[in-house]
């Protein structure tokens, strides 16, 4: 079992995580409690920030220079006052030019992501799902500089009356603590369904993005292996590594932002795209554990805080297993324009 220190969290797998585990065992954790790597320094920021008004804390969870702890702690701080980056009619979006683009990963690379995430107990056909590296043309879209979150997922509650409530919120209560973490625990009919509302809300095209766009968005023309580039850093994405072992705050990865600005591409919760898996144009069509317990189901990317690196990385193609609660599945918006 690894061990959460101020270098985070690194355990070792021999076997796939998918397998015959408990959740903790899923996450590297023992069955006795741990605290996360925050748990023992917070009440004492929480004392030194919680007299600031909301627009100063903003810039401190803007601001790369400070340490990640007192960005958590003042994003967490916002979920109480009010943060003044969200707005549920308005969410900020960033548009990105359309044209022939490039997704997936060259067949003859498979074996070197095994041999990077050595350890992780990854099955090659997994990473074989990402194959072939091919082109595809998009057209210019706008897509969501942040993942929806719990206040705006209760806004659209509020307004609609629809009836799937988030298993992440306890007894059905709305978490105000975590209003500006990203909303978990949906499914692909909830996705679709506050993105519909949102359009016919604002009179504006907003839908879940494609595969292909969301890639694009996270990997850039340079065809990135994070957002922020091609080397993990625990400090630059909410995942298990990062030790929180909770949502966060959106936004608060400012360096783990990218190359066209937006931001928790890469953790904090996994994000449904549009697309229902298929194989890319040349693939192999692959038959994995997701198909074997959905049929047809839909893809997910960029991984979560209860998942390791291998998932945060851009062209990994994930979904949705209910026979565990470590994945943490929510959605972003993107926008026709």
């Amino acid at each position: 079992m690894g061990v959460i220190s101020e270098n985070g969290h690194w355990p070792k797998f021999r076997e796939a995580l998918c397998g015959d585990m408990t959740d903790r065992e899923r996450l590297g954790l023992p069955l006795h409690y741990v605290e996360d790597r925050f748990a023992s320094d917070q009440s004492t920021i929480y004392k030194q920030l919680y007299k600031h008004d909301p627009e100063s804390l903003v810039k401190i969870v803007c601001d790369a220079d400070h340490p990640l702890i007192v960005r958590y702690v003042a994003g967490n701080i916002l979920a109480l006052l009010g943060d003044p980056r969200l707005s549920t009619y308005e969410p900020s979006m960033i548009t990105l030019e359309g044209g022939l683009i490039s997704i997936g990963l060259n067949s003859d690379d498979v074996q070197t992501v095994l041999k990077n995430f050595d350890m992780l107990g990854l099955n090659a056909t997994w990473i074989e799902k990402e194959c072939p590296r091919h082109q595809e043309h998009i057209t210019t879209f706008r897509i969501a500089k942040y993942p929806v979150t719990n206040q705006e997922y209760r806004d659209f509650l509020l307004d609609t009356g629809y009836h799937e409530l988030p298993d992440s919120w306890a007894f059905r209560r709305f978490p105000i603590e975590r209003a500006n973490h990203p909303v978990y625990t949906l499914s692909t009919e909830a996705c679709d369904a506050y993105a519909s509302w949102l359009a016919v809300k604002t009179h504006r095209g907003f839908r879940l993005p494609t595969e292909h766009e969301w890639e694009y968005a996270a990997a850039g023309a340079e065809g990135r292996e994070f957002p922020w580039g091609e080397s993990f850093d625990p400090l630059l994405a909410n995942t298990c590594e990062t030790g929180i072992f909770n949502t966060t705050p959106v936004g608060i990865f400012i360096n783990g932002a990218s190359p066209f600005g937006v931001l928790d591409m890469a953790g904090n919760v996994e994000e449904y795209v549009k697309d229902v898996y298929k194989a890319y144009p040349g693939g192999e069509n692959i038959d994995d554990h997701l198909s074997q317990i959905h049929g047809l189901y839909r893809v997910a990317r960029g991984g979560s805080f209860a998942r390791f690196r291998d998932l945060a990385r851009n062209r990994r193609r994930h979904g949705h297993n209910p026979r565990s609660v470590t994945y943490a599945m929510g959605f972003r918006l993107a926008e026709t324009i």
